[in-house]
Formats: C-alpha cells, structure tokens, sequence
C-alpha cells in the first residue's frame, strides 16, 4: 500500500559523519531511504545547528523523525531543549513523531518520562528485541505479516530510558534495555535501536568511537566478531517504522 504526496520532516540531530557523507550523501538519504516511499516530500532540519521547522508550519507535515545523536538526550543544550518543547507541542497536536536512538530518549524526557547514563554501559552491535504480547492494538505492528515474537536490531547506545511517560505503554524490551521500545496511543513510537543503520555504517561508528577513546580496542574486536555473524532484522524494521509513520 502506497500513500503519495505526503509531508515528512527529519529532525536530524547529528552531524554527518565523513564515511556517511562519502557513501550514502548523508544521514538524511539514509532516513529517507529506509523510511521514504515514492511520491512523499521529506524536508531536513538540522536542529543540532538550531534549524528548526517553523511553528507554524508544523501542521503541512504528516509525521516526524527525530534522529540519533552523540550529544546527551538529558542535557540541557539550548537546541535540546527547543526540541523538548517542539515535541511537546507536536505531541499535542498528535502528530506523528517517531524517535530514534537519541530520538527516542529525548521523546521520552520531553513528555514526562526519565532518561540516563545506563548502568550498565554501552550497547553496540545488534540486539533480540522481544515484544510484549498485547500489541495487537497498535497497527503497525498488526499488519507485519507473521509477526515474529522478536526481532533484531542494530544498537549504539550508552544511555536508555529508565521511565516512560505517563500514557505511554513499552511495547519491546530486551536482556540489556528494559525500555527498546515505547508508544503513545498511534501517534508517538520511540525505538532505541536503530532501524535505518546498515552494518558497514556500524562498524564505521565503532572505527570513530575507538578513535575518540570511547571504547576499548578489545570490546571494540569482540562487537566486530560478533557482528560477523549476525544480521539485523533491516526490511521488518523499516516496515513497522513506515507503517506507523503512514498510519497503517
């Protein structure tokens, strides 16, 4: 099912990195290539240089994406807390909003819920994610054809969300994250995963956090391994994230 001559915003909060640039043109084409269909518009804001979509514009747009970023969800940047109020209005006026990674988190925060450092430290590679086993209310989800129980996911996180919002269900978990997945009635969805990553964009990100002394050379061998030999559930992933974002 295709629905044409919709409105799509990325609120990008992440500057490209050089190799993203390089491949893809940008964090913007890999967005729009993972959650796009043909015939849609989809306009870039780069709020982490504090361009914003106009108030009162907001209402031309049929959803939202708010992206990944290096920069705290909890923090207290200016931009960041512009992006709080904007989705707090957003929110109000039930639009579609689907947050991704620090996405996700700064969802969580700026509707009332409680984001941190996770105790238990960086998560990289990719990751089962198990949903919960009510889910048949949100149709999104309802209409992947034979829905497994769980799917995986690429992950680069070292913060979570601790507390959803009040009104907010968690829809997905896993052994490292208690909260992978969030929602609020058919217009809010948070993943803390990231459906649009392919893994040479992976281990590009572990290359740079090695670099940057984010890491350790051996967790930072032993994610690589691993991820040899596992594969992120890419097609169902961008599936449910158009779905939502069509209303399907």
């Amino acid at each position: 099912m295709r629905i044409e001559g919709r409105n799509y915003a990325l609120l990008q909060a992440a500057k490209d990195s050089d190799y993203v640039k390089k491949i893809y043109g940008g964090y913007f084409n890999v967005y729009v290539e993972a959650f796009g269909e043909k015939g849609e518009k989809w306009d870039l804001f780069k709020i982490y240089e504090g361009e914003f979509p106009d108030f009162n514009e907001l209402h031309k747009y049929d959803g939202f994406v708010v992206s990944g970023s290096p920069n705290d969800a909890y923090a207290n940047d200016y931009w960041i807390l512009k992006l709080c109020f904007l989705l707090q209005t957003l929110d109000a006026m039930e639009k579609k909003v689907l947050g991704i990674c620090f996405g996700h988190q700064v969802l969580c925060r700026a509707l009332g819920g409680r984001v941190g450092k996770a105790y238990t430290g960086w998560d990289i590679g990719t990751r089962e994610v198990s949903f919960v086993k009510e889910i048949a209310s949100y149709s999104y989800l309802e209409h992947i054809e034979e829905m497994p129980a769980s799917l995986t996911i690429i992950e680069v996180h070292q913060d979570e969300v601790f507390e959803v919002p009040l009104g907010a269900e968690v829809i997905a978990s896993s052994d490292k994250t208690a909260v992978e997945m969030f929602a609020i009635s058919d217009h809010i969805l948070g993943i803390q995963g990231h459906p649009e990553y392919t893994k040479d964009i992976l281990y590009n990100l572990i290359d740079r956090l090695l670099n940057m002394d984010l890491i350790q050379k051996a967790y930072a061998e032993d994610v690589k391994c691993r991820l040899q030999r596992a594969e992120p559930d890419r097609k169902c992933w961008e599936k449910i994230c158009r779905n939502f974002l069509k209303g399907i």
